[in-house]
């Protein structure tokens, strides 16, 4: 079967591993020059397979309301102009009950926990990411951050996902480094089975072995729409040519809601800004070992060989890549109270991207109601996380495969029992 996939982000060319592997004819179509060169660029660097929890959360919309009022802020709020803007809030908000939140950290856990062992099977081909295994630190500046952690706990407890929580003695074996922080540190969740590396490095070098092995890449190939007939897609038009196949499958992050619309899918994906500073480090005792998440300000501190990339805020403003001075101050912030001394702040590279998120944080795998166009989106800050899970069970669906996880409700359907627009 001849599968076309729209978008080389990181989510893309996971499903393209897998499809590849399985015996398909695969064909990739991306905008730019190359490979994950969206929001696979700069992200954070971790594999959360443990630290895997939805932004909709009970007590988030008092939580948002207080943030809103802080200068370092982990969510910025900026009218985009959009009626779907307040749609995807109001929708998001309806998830922040108790039920739902436990609904959706098991959905989320299930994926990232997949995942996670299709990453272990993948070791195997041997491709260099700067990769450690040395697991995430969510530290705790408040008794109060602690105990609300509780029911995370739970539900990892309930997967069978080891995690400790740490006095800052025990932390400090792990991050020998934070015993030098500012900050007052008063416990810290330990999760052994995450892992760190470079998103961008991954998507690139798995992009480009899968082209030795024959894999059809079309980079700056804008989608400039669809042919379709019978309840099923012909061919998609890119780059002034016509690319026909018996599926298509979108993998287009936070750009596939406006490209959908094309087809009259109205899903609810919206691009949520996070920002990313990337670090030479000067000296490697003070720099971390691993991903320390500082639960106050929701700011990720990653060790990537000779970096420390920091990484953090969620800003709501649409389509815009303006990089704004004051959320870099932020990241600096939580580097300088944590790792004072670990990286070059002067030298620093500061990033954004636009990461796909649902309003119940659970990516959108699987079919639609176009036969033969499926959609792999919406992971939000989790892609790379999820990527080889979420690629692998795609795969499976297009092939007609029953996946080995549970797949029925992470598909569009979800939606529409709960009123959401998707078609």
């Amino acid at each position: 079967m001849k599968v076309v996939i729209l978008g080389a982000g990181v989510v893309g060319i996971a499903s393209a591993w897998f499809l590849h592997h399985q015996g398909h004819e695969v064909l990739v179509i991306d905008k730019h020059i190359g490979a994950g060169l969206e929001t696979s660029k700069a992200n954070a660097g971790q594999l959360s397979f443990g630290y895997t929890t939805p932004w909709a959360a009970p007590g988030i919309p008092l939580k948002a309301a207080k943030w809103l009022l802080r200068k370092h802020s982990p969510l910025i709020m900026r009218p985009d102009g959009s009626r779907f803007q307040m749609q995807w809030l109001s929708q998001m908000l309806a998830n922040c009950s108790e039920a739902r939140y436990k609904e959706n950290k098991a959905r989320m856990v299930r994926i990232s926990d997949y995942s996670r062992a299709m990453f272990a099977e993948f070791q195997a081909a041997g491709i260099d990411y700067e990769g450690r295994q040395k697991g995430t630190l969510q530290i705790f500046r408040s008794q109060k951050e602690v105990d609300a952690a509780a029911k995370d706990m739970e539900i990892l407890a309930q997967y069978g996902v080891p995690f400790s929580l740490l006095n800052p003695q025990e932390m400090f074996q792990f991050e020998p480094a934070l015993s030098g922080a500012a900050a007052p540190i008063v416990a810290a969740l330990h999760l052994p089975q995450d892992q760190t590396g470079d998103c961008h490095l991954f998507t690139t070098r798995t992009a480009a072995r899968l082209q030795t092995e024959g894999v059809q890449f079309y980079y700056e190939h804008a989608i400039e729409g669809f042919n379709t007939q019978g309840g099923k897609i012909e061919a998609v038009i890119a780059g002034g040519k016509t690319f026909t196949g018996d599926a298509f499958l979108s993998a287009l992050g936070a750009y596939s809601r406006p490209m959908l619309q094309a087809l009259h899918l109205d899903i609810p994906v919206y691009p949520v800004k996070g920002y990313s500073l990337t670090l030479p480090i000067i000296d490697t005792d003070q720099a971390p070992q691993s991903t320390i998440i500082d639960e106050t300000y929701k700011v990720a501190i990653t060790r990537l060989n000779e970096r420390i990339r920091v990484g953090g805020m969620a800003e709501l403003c649409g389509y815009d890549l303006q990089l704004r001075q004051k959320h870099r101050e932020t990241l600096e912030l939580v580097t300088r109270e944590l790792f004072p001394q670990g990286g070059d702040m002067a030298r620093g590279e500061f990033w954004c991207g636009l990461r796909p998120n649902t309003p119940d944080s659970t990516p959108i795998i699987g079919k639609t109601p176009y036969a033969n166009l499926f959609l792999n989106t919406g992971h939000g800050t989790l892609g790379w996380t999820m990527s080889l899970g979420a690629g692998r069970l795609i795969a499976d669906i297009i092939s007609g495969k029953t996946p080995e996880i549970e797949a029925e409700d992470l598909g569009l359907s979800r939606y529409r029992r709960r009123g959401g627009a998707v078609a």
